[in-house]
């Protein structure tokens, strides 16, 4: 499971003066919930870039204070007008207790319909679990070898381990479509099998 390292300093004011200064300087304040205590800090935008800005699903082990927290990000705010990120959101991972994150999902395999001149759509990206930290993943593999022209794979087909998926089953995640080359193709071979009878 990868993580990101980030070095925090405990927040002593809070408030929008606050605020401004520390984003003035460079930092961006957040917060770690769930545990025993919320923690309000603030730390360098640059150390936060490796957790934000990737597709990637990470744990953010974040010390202040000579404390270390095992954290997942839960939520981002950023600022209407410059775009910089403006606040940032933890959960703190307790052993026993279960938590809801977003999980990419990784296709895996050459779809047959690819190879029978289809193409491959994909309809969703992450999947919605609740599970304990220690099952956490960087990803949710999905194999997609089988599929057809035509066919979906649906959330219900998603194989997590001791995790419960929280998207509605039926939801396609990826599908094979006809492609428009592939559709004339047929069309013209049906219309050469009506010309020869």
């Amino acid at each position: 499971m990868k993580s990101v390292k980030i070095e925090g300093q405990k927040r002593s004011e809070i408030g929008k003066k606050a605020t401004r200064q520390l984003r003035s300087e460079g930092m961006v304040p957040a917060v770690i919930y769930g545990g025993k205590e919320t923690i309000h800090f603030a730390a360098p935008s640059m150390a936060l870039r490796p957790l934000v800005y990737t597709p990637d699903f990470q744990v953010a082990e974040i010390t202040v204070d000579g404390k270390e927290y095992r954290t997942i990000m839960k939520d981002l705010q950023f600022d209407v007008v410059t775009d910089e990120l403006s606040h940032v959101d933890f959960l703190e991972l307790v052993e026993d207790r279960k938590v809801i994150a977003d999980l990419p999902l990784k296709f895996t395999g050459q779809p047959e319909g690819v190879k029978a001149g289809g193409r491959l759509v994909v309809k969703a990206k992450t999947l919605k679990v609740r599970v304990l930290p220690k099952y956490l993943a960087e990803n949710i593999e999905v194999n997609i070898d089988n599929l057809q022209i035509g066919e979906n794979v649906r959330v219900q087909d998603v194989n997590a381990e001791n995790m419960e998926v929280m998207n509605s089953p039926r939801i396609p995640i990826a599908s094979v479509v006809t492609t428009r080359a592939l559709r004339q193709a047929e069309t013209e071979e049906a219309k050469a099998g009506a010309d020869k009878k």
